[in-house]
């Protein structure tokens, strides 16, 4: 049988007929399985949803307790047959539980990685290749310009920033589920021992993240009212992008705007977002990483899917590996 009728793009997201079940969908379903925790991905409403434990913690923080019908954890590398497929999870380094998703049917082994990067961050399991005949990824910044830099680096760029700006306070957007928790713990391993300050709808995140055994350090509330006297000069302060257009950041001594992300490649996203010092730090794949990830797992076709599909499948083509876009829709860059 062919592979596209085994697993294929239907209105709600990914489908499998044969478990009856969708990957990611993008609306409400009776039967979902989701690989991450990120909005565009991760939606409420479905009748059933099969995740890790760590997904379905963080579903239920964003969304509430009652985010599904019911909710199954599965763990790294557990099987689980659903129907006349067996689909087991695996980790994707994304972000904390983020997981790709290895699903067997008719004797062809599919992997749809969700959303996943190479690099070494401690606030996640590290991506484990999954061989597959099939081999679904993500293209967010698949264009051969996308070379990532060493986040440490990056990181690097606040402490010379703050040695120069002593008096500024340093306001580092980073998205709430990943980014901001990677960008605290980058910044301790870099040294930092001071107190970081976040934004309050940071606080149930960072919570949870530190009750999975990751240290994040002294994190401190950065809502200051009228009558505080908290001085942030010189201080780091973390919070979503979209709060430091907000009143609440005009409070803070001249506020210097950094932004944690793989899009500040692009120098015009710098500029339209007033972001003064940009940090290329993503959750990604870059170019390099997409390309050697395909070369590693070596599969019998490859299917790309929410980011710049064209420009992978073309690669894929080139390297004697049929490929094919999927053009699914839905799925933006909140994780970035």
């Amino acid at each position: 049988m062919k592979p596209d009728r085994l697993l294929y793009p239907a209105s709600a997201g990914l489908y499998c007929p044969s478990g009856d079940f969708y990957v990611d969908p993008v609306r409400p379903v009776a039967r979902a399985l989701v690989t991450h925790g990120h909005s565009d991905h991760a939606r409420a409403g479905h009748g059933a949803v099969l995740a890790t434990r760590e997904t379905l913690d963080i579903m239920a923080i964003r969304y509430g307790p009652d985010f599904c019908g019911a909710a199954q954890a599965v763990a790294y590398g557990e099987t689980i047959d659903l129907g006349g497929a067996r689909v087991s999870f695996h980790p994707a380094g994304h972000v904390l539980g983020s997981a790709q998703i290895a699903i067997a049917a008719n004797g062809t082994r599919f992997c749809v990685s969700g959303d996943y990067k190479r690099g070494a961050d401690p606030t996640c399991a590290p991506y484990e290749p999954v061989a597959c005949d099939v081999f679904i990824t993500e293209a967010t910044f698949g264009l051969p310009v996308f070379h990532h830099p060493n986040p440490k680096g990056e990181i690097e760029k606040i402490f010379t920033s703050l040695k120069q700006f002593p008096e500024r306070t340093h306001l580092v957007g980073a998205y709430s589920l990943g980014k901001a928790q990677r960008v605290i713990r980058l910044l301790r391993d870099c040294g930092y021992e001071r107190p970081i300050y976040i934004h309050g709808s940071l606080a149930r995140l960072c919570d949870y993240y530190v009750s999975r055994g990751i240290d994040l350090g002294d994190l401190r509330p950065a809502t200051l009212e009228k009558d505080d006297t908290t001085d942030l000069s010189g201080a780091i302060v973390v919070g979503p992008p979209s709060a430091f257009a907000e009143r609440w950041a005009r409070r803070f001594n001249e506020p210097l705007v950094a932004f944690a992300s793989g899009w500040m490649m692009v120098r015009q996203r710098a500029k339209q977002g007033g972001v003064e010092l940009p940090l290329v730090i993503s959750d990604h794949c870059d170019w390099p990483e997409l390309t050697e990830t395909i070369r590693e797992l070596q599969p019998s076709e490859v299917w790309v899917t929410h980011g710049r599909e064209e420009a992978l499948v073309r690669w894929c083509e080139l390297a004697g590996i049929p490929a094919r876009p999927l053009h699914l829709v839905g799925y933006e860059d909140e994780g970035d």
